[in-house]
C-alpha cells in the first residue's frame, strides 16, 4: 500500500481518552485504511506517520493492556 502525504494527513486523528490532555501521545486514524493502523505523534501532526499492520497494533496494544509491554 502506498499512501501519499496528503493522503495521510486528511485522515481523522484521535488520541486516546486517558491522554487527559498530555502532550507525549501518539494518534491513530482508526477503521480508515483497511488492514493498517496509521500513528502518529501528536505533537508533530505534519510530520511523519507510521503504518502498522493492523494485527501487529492489536498485540502491541494488548501486550499494552495486560501490561506485558
Amino acid at each position: 500500500m502506498t499512501l501519499s502525504t496528503t493522503s495521510v494527513r486528511a485522515l481523522t486523528w484521535t488520541k486516546s481518552s486517558y491522554s487527559e490532555g498530555a502532550t507525549n501521545c501518539v494518534e491513530v486514524a482508526r477503521d480508515q485504511l483497511p488492514g493498517v493502523m496509521p500513528v502518529r505523534d501528536s505533537k508533530n501532526p505534519a510530520g511523519p506517520a507510521l503504518i502498522v499492520p493492523a494485527d501487529a497494533w492489536s498485540a502491541f496494544v494488548g501486550g499494552v493492556k495486560d501490561g506485558a509491554l
